[in-house]
C-alpha cells in the first residue's frame, strides 16, 4: 500500500510519477524499496488520470452507502501487484535464459533476486 501512497502524494504535490521519484519518496519514509514493485507501478499508472480515479472512489461510497469501494482499490491492488509478479517472472527467465548450460547456476539466481 506504501507505493500507492507515494503515488498519491506525488500526484498531489504535482510531481510526476516515475520511479525516481516514486523512489525518492518511499525512500525518505524509510520504506525498503523494491524495484520490481516500483517499475509495476509506474507502469500501471501510466494511462490513469489519478484525480478522477480518487473523485469517482469518493463518489461511489456516498451513493452505495460505502460497500463498493473496496471493490474498486482491491481490483486496482491486484493489477499492481499482476505486474509486479509478472516483472519478477520475467528476471528469473532471464537469469535462467543465461544460466542455461549449468542447471545449478540456475538457483544462485534466485537466491540473488529474494535476497
Amino acid at each position: 500500500m506504501e507505493y500507492v501512497y507515494a503515488a498519491l502524494i506525488l500526484n498531489e504535490s504535482g510531481e510526476e510519477i516515475n520511479e525516481d521519484n516514486l523512489t525518492g519518496v518511499l525512500d525518505t519514509a524509510g520504506v525498503d524499496v523494491e524495484e520490481s514493485r516500483v517499475k509495476a507501478l509506474v507502469a500501471a499508472l501510466e494511462d490513469v488520470d489519478i484525480d478522477n480515479a480518487v473523485e469517482e472512489a469518493a463518489a461511489v461510497p456516498a451513493a452505495t452507502g460505502g460497500g463498493a469501494a473496496a471493490p474498486a482499490a482491491d481490483e486496482a491492488e491486484e493489477e499492481a501487484e499482476a505486474e509486479e509478479e509478472e516483472a519478477e517472472e520475467e528476471e528469473v527467465e532471464e537469469e535462467e535464459a543465461g544460466d542455461d548450460d549449468d542447471d545449478d547456476a540456475s538457483g544462485e539466481g534466485l537466491g540473488e533476486l529474494f535476497g
